[in-house]
């Protein structure tokens, strides 16, 4: 497969995906008994906050490799898989809120999922506020890197807050339990995928960049010399 089509094709999978996505959340899937339209919020939500955790998975990761092989590769997929979990887990809060306003009759309570999520989209905000700040390369990828291996440790206790503590977060557990009908599964999956597909596409499009600014600046260093 060429390069052209290898960079086109997450996003081009997206572009089909993700309209087919809204239309079944809005055509297909039947509404729930009890909260009625505003439980459609549902499969945008957990797609992002999975995509979102997914985000965070492989930013530890990338730390811990960048942190044995130094290698800017690793950098790169750090700062992009950091960047795009910060703008999910924003997501996350923003769909989270307008969910719990009709259901809770407030838009935030400081429910453990909830506090938790806010103290990790403060870890990785802070995180990409570093990155900023730190001009030297290496030391910018160095504390980056322990950052987000620290930060990681959030992301079970948010997983699992609504099962350690007293919660009204629902917990989904098996579908089966929460009495979901087939249509409705069939379109979380979808969203599921179409969101995937997008991170992945997003992802592969902010690591390029993030290497192709790392030449420039090689360049701009190497003619100052």
């Amino acid at each position: 497969m060429s390069t052209l089509n290898r960079t086109t094709l997450f996003p081009a999978l997206a572009a089909l995906l993700i309209p087919a996505a809204i239309g079944m959340v809005f055509f297909y899937a039947p509404l729930e008994r009890t909260m009625g339209s505003v439980q459609k919020i549902f499969y945008f939500h957990l797609p992002l906050a999975f995509s979102a955790f997914l985000s965070f998975t492989v930013a530890c990761i990338a730390g811990i490799m960048y942190l044995r092989k130094r290698q800017r590769i690793w950098d790169a997929r750090l700062a992009a898989s950091i960047e795009i979990g910060v703008v999910f887990t924003t997501l996350v809060l923003i769909t989270g809120s307008l969910w719990g306003k009709p259901i809770w009759n407030t838009y935030w309570t400081w429910d453990p999922r909830l506090t938790t999520s806010l103290i990790l989209w403060f870890i990785f905000a802070s995180c990409l506020i570093l990155r900023s700040a730190i001009d030297e390369e290496g030391k910018r990828a160095t504390f980056s890197a322990v950052m987000a291996i620290i930060g990681f440790i959030d992301v079970p206790i948010v997983f699992l807050s609504a099962r350690l503590w007293r919660s009204i977060h629902p917990t989904v557990i098996r579908t089966d339990s929460i009495g979901l009908e087939s249509s409705m599964i069939v379109t979380l999956l979808v969203s599921m995928t179409a969101m995937l597909i997008f991170w992945v596409g997003l992802y592969k499009f902010r690591v390029a960049l993030h290497l192709q600014e790392a030449k420039v600046n090689d360049l701009q260093t190497d003619g100052i010399r």
